[in-house]
């Protein structure tokens, strides 16, 4: 079986990648694997941002590297908080907090008008080579009020109609049907696979 390296050290990423790249690649970790996450996101784009990163990280070691960026927009906010998603209002913010600032901020905008999505860009490079790139959403809207226990990020304050919770509601199953990182990784997974397949 190939092994891949995933440039995060966000232990609920590496939990979907596993469930969605299963029988396909080993996943290795940056720390298993010696490499410090060190890079500093510069891109214009979940997309280039992701390439950049997966670049990045595949000149260090001699391993396929995939890397993602992904991110929330809300409409009622003009698309923010987008590719800065993970340091949004402050770097030191915890999610939780995150969460409470842009629903005080979204108290007054009424239910048809919160309308937002999760975005996700997938990459994968080697020797400094793009092998293949996905991306993925899922529309949704901002919950009145945070709800759930499970997931990540933002997603207690993110609601999805068809299934009436949010995504901290539902189980890794049923985030993994619709979710915007599975999308992406599985048309990056289209991609890689010649690729893997011809190793």
């Amino acid at each position: 079986m190939n092994t891949i390296v995933f440039a995060t050290g966000n232990k609920h990423k590496i939990r979907e990648l596993e469930v969605i790249f299963s029988g396909l690649v080993r996943i290795n970790t940056l720390m298993e694997i010696g490499l410090e996450a060190d890079f500093e996101e510069t891109g214009t784009t979940f997309l280039e941002n992701s390439i950049q990163k997966a670049i990045y990280y595949s000149k260090k070691t001699s391993f396929p590297v995939v890397a993602d960026d992904s991110g929330l927009e809300i409409d009622a906010l003009n698309g923010d908080p987008g590719i800065y998603s993970a340091r949004y209002f402050s770097p030191r913010m915890s999610y939780g907090e995150r969460c409470r600032q842009i629903l005080e901020k979204m108290a007054k905008v009424e239910r048809s008008v919160r309308s937002a999505r999760f975005r996700c860009a997938a990459s994968c490079a080697f020797n400094g080579e793009v092998i293949g790139t996905g991306e993925g959403r899922v529309t949704g809207m901002i919950a009145f009020d945070a709800a759930g226990r499970g997931g990540f990020g933002y997603d207690p304050i993110f609601y999805y109609p068809p299934f009436k919770k949010t995504f901290s509601e539902m189980t890794m199953e049923e985030k993994n049907q619709i979710s915007h990182r599975k999308a992406a990784f599985e048309a990056l997974v289209e991609q890689m696979l010649p690729w893997l397949q011809a190793q």
